[in-house]
């Protein structure tokens, strides 16, 4: 073994996630790198234990361990840093959270910390610590690493992959898809198996990261995604897909030529995805319901244009109403995501997010406050507030909160006005049971306005832990120009 993949996420310590999704980004290395003939091996902690993970880096210590590091998994990834290192192990760091605070893992241990995507990267990085260990990386491009003087040395960016088809299918076979079924069929009545289309996201959300893919799109070919659903179908048996493209819908015509090309296979399995308001009209909903789309997520945020303005979203509040309206005419579920707490909002902003769920009647909807995530245009424009109730080391960056913000007990009690007002306004209350259901809606209701003017004054503290600001020691190296793409 030259390298064991992993990453920090373990289903046991996450009460709230009952149909886990495989770690897509590590299979899709473990397939490049076996395809260049290193000798890669993959650990999934999602149904293990940690304990698991120490028995194998001291059973068959890897010269190199690679860990995937996301806005879950922080504390993790830095006890199996830790553990990695006591074995004598090269630790290299890649994944959405880890090169956006690359001092504070490079300074608890990390001998390397990847930026974006990490196929050409470790394909150029894994044999050269294989044969010099961690020096002389000034020309490997995508990677920051500690200096011996211990200054914090940043590559140059390494373009992204451009041709995606090029690239060999997640190497699934490397875990257990089984059990991932198993848990959706157990959660959900259907077995699912995820996939990606596309790589990156060009709308310029303001609370969004594009820390690994960027802001770019490149799409696999229609003939490509196809292969890889009837190779999914033939070894897996899924009852459903899960489409996990930032935007499935973002380019019409690929969604034509993909339907056809799915139709011509006879390929029709049940799925479901996310888009945006702004990319869907009724011949594209038309088409997904062909296709076997039986649920949509899509993103309204808010049912405030003034808030939707404030996160650069570039989706029309009232349209989005229309278009829940035009799946469920299709017989599409419409799911949703609905943020509060984003920098500007008012007890106005919340009450028109409230009448647009009572009127646009989402079959499913989520809330969320928002945290700011490092790397986004929103953590910039907060970035002097930020502050998270743990130190940096236990916490996340779904810990963080803006000093002066209205506080945490407030948006509790705003969610459960926002849940029990949507109910009640859904709730027909026939019969005894139904009128005493109605009445219980309106109380919680009722409970949640009389807590959000009560707390209304309330603001979070600016005491707590403030978060690492970049730093003034990273130096930034010139590498190689890069290579032209390949075709």
């Amino acid at each position: 073994m030259d390298l064991l993949l992993t990453h920090g996420y373990y289903l046991e310590e996450d009460p709230t996630e009952k149909h886990p999704y495989p770690p897509l980004g590590i299979l899709y290395l473990s397939s490049h790198l076996k395809q260049c003939d290193i000798g890669v091996e993959v650990f999934d902690t999602t149904f293990s234990r940690p304990s698991e993970f120490d028995r194998l880096v001291v059973t068959r210590r890897p010269p190199i361990v690679g860990i995937s590091g996301n806005l879950r998994t922080r504390p993790n990834v830095l006890e199996m840093t830790r553990m990695a290192k006591d074995q004598g192990a090269i630790v290299v760091l890649g994944g959405p959270e880890p090169y956006s605070y690359r001092q504070e893992y490079l300074a608890r241990g990390a001998d390397v910390v990847v930026s974006g995507e990490g196929e050409l990267t470790l394909e150029e990085l894994i044999p050269h610590l294989l044969e010099h260990g961690p020096r002389n990386l000034e020309n490997i491009r995508g990677i920051a690493f500690q200096a011996p003087n211990g200054r914090i040395v940043e590559t140059s960016p390494r373009p992204p992959l451009s041709d995606l088809d090029a690239q060999p299918f997640p190497d699934r076979n490397a875990i257990d898809i089984p059990r991932y079924l198993e848990a959706w069929r157990r959660e959900r009545g259907k077995g699912a198996v995820s996939l990606i289309t596309s790589r990156g996201c060009s709308y310029q959300c303001s609370w969004c990261s594009h820390s690994v893919f960027g802001f770019t799109h490149r799409r696999r070919s229609p003939q490509n995604v196809a292969d890889e659903v009837e190779s999914i179908v033939e070894e897996f048996q899924p009852e459903m897909l899960w489409y996990a493209d930032d935007v499935f819908t973002v380019h019409h015509r690929w969604i034509y030529e993909y339907a056809g090309e799915l139709e011509k296979r006879g390929l029709r399995v049940p799925f479901e995805a996310i888009s945006r308001e702004d990319r869907l009209n009724d011949e594209i909903i038309r088409t997904l319901a062909d296709m076997g789309c039986f649920r949509l997520w899509v993103g309204a945020e808010s049912g405030s244009q003034r808030m939707l303005d404030a996160m650069k979203r570039r989706t029309n509040a009232s349209r989005m109403r229309e278009v829940i309206g035009l799946l469920q005419g299709h017989g599409i579920e419409a799911g949703t995501f609905i943020m509060l707490g984003y920098e500007g909002e008012t007890q106005d902003d919340i009450a028109e997010t409230v009448d647009y769920l009572k009127v646009a009647a989402p079959d499913e909807y989520l809330t969320t406050v928002a945290y700011p995530i490092k790397g986004t245009e929103y953590y910039r424009q907060v970035a002097d507030r930020v502050v998270s109730p743990t130190s940096w080391e236990e916490g996340s960056d779904r810990d963080l909160t803006v000093a002066g913000r209205r506080s945490q007990l407030f948006y509790r009690f705003a969610i459960r006005w926002l849940v029990n007002e949507v109910a009640l306004s859904r709730d027909q209350g026939y019969g005894v049971r139904g009128r005493a259901r109605r009445i219980v809606l309106f109380i919680n209701a009722a409970l949640g306005r009389l807590g959000m003017f009560c707390t209304r004054h309330q603001v979070e503290p600016k005491r707590g832990h403030p978060q690492p600001l970049p730093s003034s020691s990273a130096e930034p190296i010139a590498a190689p120009p890069p290579s032209p793409p390949q075709s």
